[in-house]
């Protein structure tokens, strides 16, 4: 009887300790970034950074899923061509502003999400006034891939100097359209391109002929400085650039944004 007690005890006891170890031995190690990927501040700590999905001032209203750090992380290729065009804006009186690099897929994952609930629809006064949620992906707009997550994308825009800071957002503030004019849409310390960053509109499209004048001069002047240095600007967005040739043209990564995964490179 004293034996099969004590095979009882040594069962119970080593069914506790898989139950307590469990969660860490299922835990997935965190994806680690490729050497070929690097913080920009360590190439360019001049360019400035203003990283919205790490706040709540997004289409989603909320931080997206895997930024963790509101830092810039970009194949090192990207990063230099940034550094190269920054060092010929500073000599004008400009520099550039980031405002999205690398993005993990559980990111676009979380833009999925967001897109197929239709009754989320908080931020739809500023980021997406005259388009139907429903139609978010028919539009382009959201899409199961992006070309952030392969590392050489970057949203961007031009900063006149010397910069300002741009106050922050505050949940639950009267919302203005992103294509009211600049003194009416949520502030923002960069040059007037006619819409604000991430604007669900075609008033977004880098050459739409209704946007003239100063507004059309400085999307060109950004492309023209980027397309310089190799970068290929998305025609739906004035702030959309890749870099090419992408180093990593078929790959998506998920590892997050944090300067833990870029440490040392």
């Amino acid at each position: 009887m004293r034996t099969a007690l004590r095979a009882l005890a040594a069962t119970a006891a080593a069914l506790l300790a898989v139950t307590a170890l469990s969660p860490a031995a299922q835990a997935r190690p965190e994806p680690e970034a490729p050497e070929e990927f690097v913080a920009l501040r360590s190439v360019d700590p001049t360019i400035i950074q203003e990283m919205r999905y790490t706040t709540a001032h997004t289409f989603l209203g909320e931080r997206v899923d895997g930024y963790r750090q509101p830092v810039c992380i970009l194949t090192r290729p990207a990063a230099r061509a940034l550094h190269l065009a920054q060092q010929r804006l500073l000599r004008q009186g400009y520099s550039l502003k980031v405002y999205d690099c690398y993005r993990p897929q559980r990111a676009v994952d979380h833009f999925v999400r967001w897109a197929k609930d239709l009754d989320d629809q908080s931020m739809k006064g500023e980021f997406y006034p005259r388009v139907d949620k429903d139609r978010l992906f028919e539009d382009g707009y959201i899409a199961e891939k992006s070309g952030h997550s392969r590392g050489s994308t970057v949203d961007l825009t031009l900063v006149r100097l010397p910069a300002l800071p741009t106050r922050p957002y505050r949940p639950g503030e009267r919302l203005a359209p992103c294509f009211a004019p600049k003194g009416e849409r949520f502030p923002d310390s960069s040059v007037d391109m006619g819409t604000g960053y991430d604007c669900f509109d075609t008033l977004s499209h880098t050459d739409d002929p209704r946007i003239q004048g100063v507004q059309r001069a400085n999307r060109q002047f950004l492309k023209r400085t980027l397309t310089e240095v190799g970068f290929a600007n998305l025609p739906e967005e004035w702030w959309h650039f890749t870099f090419r040739p992408e180093p990593f043209p078929d790959s998506y990564f998920d590892f997050p944004v944090h300067r833990r995964p870029v440490a040392g490179h």
